[in-house]
């Protein structure tokens, strides 16, 4: 197949004669096909291989476990735990030292001396705990985006003709000998050899680089390539390499070597370079890693502008890690010099040797007591959080005729503030029927008798639809009874092939006459010409032209029309205009697409130059003029007014005529007479935004957009400008989050620009598909506003999870803080903080991060890209119940033995047996941890904070199980976990505290935020740090600068985050259906 244009030619004559020979060679028929036995297709599997490319092996559980362990948090905690343990066997000479004063007290009883070894254990206990739970969950993660990609794989269908008949097959099931008909639109899944067909063009720039389409005609350059683009015409091919054999498989085979012989490199460039690098590993393939330096920074193109949550997310875990880092270090240094002065300045005593191990052993502690309040202020179960929500989202959204291919796109889609929409298929039902014909100088309202219409004229027009029309257009009966027909292949034509059908003819007589292959020359429909004209040689020699497109352009190249008796009259201008006024726009006013259908008979000799368009499709002949109904989906106005609503302008861009477009927008309520709205037509809307030379100015878009809300006889390029100019518009203070739908080949581009690009799972085509974040798989309107509620419920759940998450911080910080600065000791042990961190980090995120969406979230405006991730709102309630739960934390810690008449916990000696009065502390901290969860479900300073909770089983689940576990570590956990066992009363007083938290965030709510003015929100992107498109392409060293800022010990939550990201942008390697090829020209630029 490397071989191309003449020189492919040269080969084939030379090895195989002609194409007859090369079928003959591979057993096949060009007309029928293989005759599809299992016996010959499993044959020619084992012979010519499957046309499957092996996915890259996933990592193993283990690599991921490695993974996990980098991080720099565990790894300190690690050492600590075998430091710690290291002296706890450690037995000093000279039994009891006295002199060693406080610090060897607590060693006294034996018994408690050798379970100092205990914390040390329980510690990596813990750590092994976050690992595995860490490394599960990439496992899971990876598990679930292979599920996905092979789902996507298996919707990839291609048609092939096995056995004289037509059918759909999965692109897997591909064979060599296979005839395969490709169309307009298609990526070709497999190499092979063009055989028949009508001004095929291809894009071949994913493989050569050259943007300029390739005409393949059977003669001159039959070679077609898997991974490349079909963008005009149809045909058929003779499949001959697939798989690894294939074009796409080859680079993909050499990729995976090369990708093979980077990991060994990377290897030393790993463990020099330690956790930071690691996770951006993934995105080396997207340009076949060429290793130079231009090369790496095209390492990752998909980043046009990070998403609003992981630019916000980004910056809050820099402010985050930052705090939490001083907080430490402040702890350590103020327990160490509290110890020392009390040692060695009030107790004035000496440092002897032998009581060396036993300070170092109070030293260890300190030091693991700073570590924990490090991992306390880092939400290290944040990343986890966005992962769970992001991937619950991603699966429900399926559900939802959502099919996701990109993961930020799910949270992207939540900040939308614009939808531009096609009209044909989303916003209507996408099955056309005639229902207005104007025939013989006759407009007739409903179809016309048959035995109404002059013979000749039915004879010319039932011809003209059946010739003119893709042979692979067809309308079926349905199988069920009392169904409507169903209709394959363009909707347009089968509408016009229902109108033959209601005529009482039939076009599949007329098709077996002529069939594919005896058409002369085929125009075949595109957004330039807006029309398709097929050529037919007459038994007599001479040539016949059918044409069909927009009335409006058809009639132009008008010079005749049939009149009531089936004869040619002349068809003046003025003739066009009055039928413009009289037939034309009342059609377009009822909602209806008017086509024009037309021909023109050409001699035999001299042989007119076909292709000299512009001179064949002029002169033509009218037949008819028809309108076809496209009625509006039933759920459409519904899914727009709940748009409307929610903050989001809906936009119809169509290529419809405007009068149509404007009548179609009414019954959708995408516009309401009397408002102040721009409906214009492609033309004036160029004329509107271009300057003299013929430029495109932004500030003459910003002038149309935000009035315009229908576009119609728009081009895709229209469309691009437009989408480009919404975005980049900085007129209105917040940037337009824009989503776009699109169908065909061409609104590629548009669908890339956009924040979100949504393409039709079935009007669309495959290119449409690979450009594109998410495929709607019923292309209905309304799915997209399932879209929009799933992702503002990805913000609101990470939202929710933040506003509980710092919570837990804020308070376990400054507990460990104050309690050690003032009690010497935490009052919240190294094992109980990873308890409360850890575990219920995860338990909180799985919970708050499964709230399935309601419709009040289309209640509100967009967040938008300003608005801080925590909201003042959210602030408050934070800080309220941080206060609540300092107080309690505090009168028990001081005055707790006395309420609870108990012995005090204060100032135990080291290794000293767990006390009932931290137990309580420890209990109470948990239990108000619980009630808080159910507080923060609620974000936006809503009472009732139990609405809903049924609906979601997981959150009951969790918060019942962490419950159980809680009794068990109390009752049960002894030495490990720092706990004496509590009696029932003391268990209620704990309980009773933490419901209080329920009270107290009654009380909160009833503070208006308004009063508060000295809150200030966190976690928000200014208009500064939005990045622009251009800088971009270079910002590859932006999340390492920000790592490098993290290094210091914060790395542990920045990977997490990072860890996302680069599953997100990882996807589109993984995702993107596999026959992409990852040439030159071939990564599809995305966006974050």
């Amino acid at each position: 197949m490397e071989l191309r244009g003449t020189e492919g030619v040269v080969k084939i004559k030379e090895y195989y004669g002609d194409m007859e020979g090369m079928c003959r060679r591979l057993k096949t028929s060009p007309t029928e096909g293989l005759p599809g036995t299992q016996v010959d297709l499993e044959k020619r599997r084992q012979v010519y291989g499957r046309n499957f490319i092996p996915p890259k092996k996933p990592k193993t559980f283990l690599q991921l476990v490695w993974e996990a362990l980098q991080d720099v948090t565990l790894i300190i905690l690690e050492i600590a735990a075998i430091i710690s343990l290291g002296l706890s066997f450690y037995r000093p000479p000279g039994g009891d030292n006295e002199g060693c004063g406080g610090a060897a007290a607590g060693a006294e009883d034996e018994g408690e001396a050798e379970a100092g070894w205990i914390e040390g254990a329980a510690i990596l206990l813990s750590v092994v705990c976050v690992v595995l739970v860490t490394a599960f969950n990439d496992w899971s993660k990876e598990k679930q985006f292979r599920g996905l990609q092979s789902r996507i794989e298996q919707e990839q269908k291609f048609t092939v003709v096995r056995g004289s008949q037509v059918i759909q097959i999965p692109v897997a099931e591909l064979v060599v000998g296979d005839i395969a008909q490709v169309k307009y639109g298609d990526l070709l899944p497999a190499d092979g050899v063009f055989i028949q067909g009508n001004d095929l063009k291809i894009d071949e720039s994913s493989l050569t680089g050259e943007s300029d389409q390739v005409r393949k005609s059977v003669d001159k350059d039959p070679m077609l390539l898997s991974g490349t683009h079909v963008m005009e015409g149809s045909g058929r091919m003779l499949v001959t390499a697939v798989g690894v054999n294939s074009q796409t498989g080859i680079i993909f085979t050499l990729l995976g070597a090369s990708e093979a012989e980077d990991e060994k490199k990377d290897k030393k460039a790993k463990q020099q370079d330690g956790a930071a690098a690691m996770e951006m590993q993934p995105l080396k393939s997207a340009e076949g890693g060429d290793g130079d330096d231009k090369d790496k920074r095209k390492a990752n193109p998909h980043k046009k502008e990070k998403s609003v949550l992981q630019g916000k997310l980004t910056k809050l875990a820099v402010q985050i890690g930052k705090a939490g880092l001083v907080m430490s270090a402040i702890t350590v240094i103020i327990l160490v010099l509290y110890f020392a002065i009390d040692t060695f300045v009030v107790q004035k005593r000496q440092w002897l040797p032998e009581c060396t191990p036993i300070y170092i052993q109070y030293f260890v502690k300190f030091f693991i007591i700073g570590v924990t309040v490090l991992v306390v202020a880092v939400p290290e179960g944040l990343p986890l959080a966005v992962t769970i929500s992001l991937a619950y989202s991603v699966k429900k959204m399926m559900k939802d005729n959502n099919l996701v291919r990109h993961l930020d796109a799910c949270e992207t889609m939540g900040n939308a503030t614009a939808i531009c929409s096609d009209k044909t298929g989303t916003l209507t039902t996408n099955r056309m029927t005639v229902v207005q014909a104007y025939v013989g100088d006759v407009h007739y309202k409903e179809i016309p008798d048959p035995d109404a219409l002059p013979a000749k004229t039915l004879e010319v027009l039932v011809n003209a639809i059946a010739i003119n029309s893709a042979y692979t257009s067809k309308v079926l009966p349905d199988e069920r009874d009392g169904a409507l027909p169903r209709q394959v292949g363009n909707k347009t034509e089968c509408g016009l092939l229902g109108f033959v059908l209601d005529l009482k003819r039939d076009y599949q007589t007329v098709r077996n006459v002529i069939p594919e292959e005896k058409l002369y020359k085929v125009y075949t429909f595109n957004s330039v010409r807006k029309s398709m004209s097929t050529v037919v040689k007459l038994e007599d020699g001479s040539f016949r032209m059918y044409s069909k497109g927009a009335s409006e352009i058809i009639l132009k190249k008008c010079s005749k029309i049939l009149n009531a008796a089936g004869e040619p009259r002349l068809f003046k201008p003025r003739d066009r205009d009055e039928m413009v006024k009289k037939v034309i726009e009342p059609m377009a006013c009822d909602g209806l697409r008017t086509i024009c259908i037309a021909y023109r008979d050409f001699s035999q000799s001299p042989e007119p130059d076909w292709d000299n368009e512009n001179d064949i499709v002029t002169d033509l002949t009218c037949i008819a003029v028809v309108g076809i109904e496209d009625p509006v989906r039933p759920e459409v106005p519904e899914a727009i007014r709940k748009c409307q609503r929610a903050g989001i302008t809906v936009r119809m861009v169509t290529g419809d005529n405007i009068n149509t477009a404007r009548a179609i927008a009414i019954k959708c309520g995408i516009i309401h007479p009397g408002e102040d709205f721009l409906c214009i037509e492609g033309k004036e809307f160029n004329r509107r935004i271009r300057n003299e030379k013929g430029e495109i100015e932004q500030e003459r878009i910003d002038k149309i957009w935000p009035k315009l809300r229908v576009l119609a006889r728009s081009s895709p390029t229209d469309k691009h400008t437009l989408v480009k100019g919404i975005i980049d518009s900085t007129q209105v203070e917040q940037r337009q989050v824009v989503a776009v739908t699109g169908d065909g080949t061409n609104d590629g581009p548009a669908l890339k620009k956009a924040d979100v690009g949504f393409a039709m799972g079935i009007a669309g085509t495959d290119v449409a598909k690979e450009a594109s974040d998410i495929i709607l798989t019923d292309d209905n309107f309304s799915s997209i506003v399932k879209a929009v509620m799933w992702g503002r419920n990805v913000y609101d759940s990470i939202s929710k999870f933040l506003q509980f998450q710092l919570t837990v911080n804020v308070v376990a910080v400054i507990v460990a803080f104050t309690g050690a600065c003032i009690t010497q000791d935490s009052p919240l042990k190294a094992v109980q903080m990873l308890w409360v961190n850890l575990i219920m980090d995860t338990f909180a995120s799985l919970a708050l991060a499964t709230e399935p969406p309601t419709e009040s979230l289309l209640l509100r405006k967009p967040y938008g890209r300003n608005k801080p991730l925590i909201s003042r709102t959210m602030m408050k309630n934070i800080l309220g119940h941080a206060v609540y739960q300092l107080t309690l934390i505090f009168t028990l810690l001081f005055v707790g033995e006395d309420l609870f008449n108990i012995d005090s916990g204060r100032n135990a000696p080291l290794h000293s047996p767990p006390s009932e009065h931290y137990t309580i502390i420890f209990n109470t901290f948990v239990m108000m941890q619980l009630f808080n969860e159910i507080n923060a479900r609620k974000i936006q300073g809503e009472r009732n904070v139990f609405d809903g909770i049924f609906r979601n089983p997981i959150f009951c689940t969790i918060v019942l199980g962490t419950f159980a576990i809680q009794i068990i570590i109390v009752q049960f956990g002894g030495k490990p976990f720092s706990c004496a066992p509590l009696q029932l009363d003391q268990w209620m007083w704990c309980i009773f505290l933490g419901f209080g938290e329920l009270v107290w965030g009654q009380v909160i709510a009833s503070i208006p935020t308004s009063r508060l003015k000295f809150l200030k929100g966190a976690g928000h992107l200014t208009q500064k740090e939005e990045i622009p498109e251009e800088e971009f392409n270079e910002d590859v060293e932006e999340i390492d600068h920000a790592e490098r800022e993290l290094r210091r010990g914060q790395i542990l939550w920045f990977r997490g985050l990072n860890r996302i990201q680069t599953q997100v942008y990882g996807q589109e390697q993984i995702l993107g259906e596999r026959k992409k090829i990852l040439g030159p020209g071939a990564c599809l630029t995305r966006k974050s």
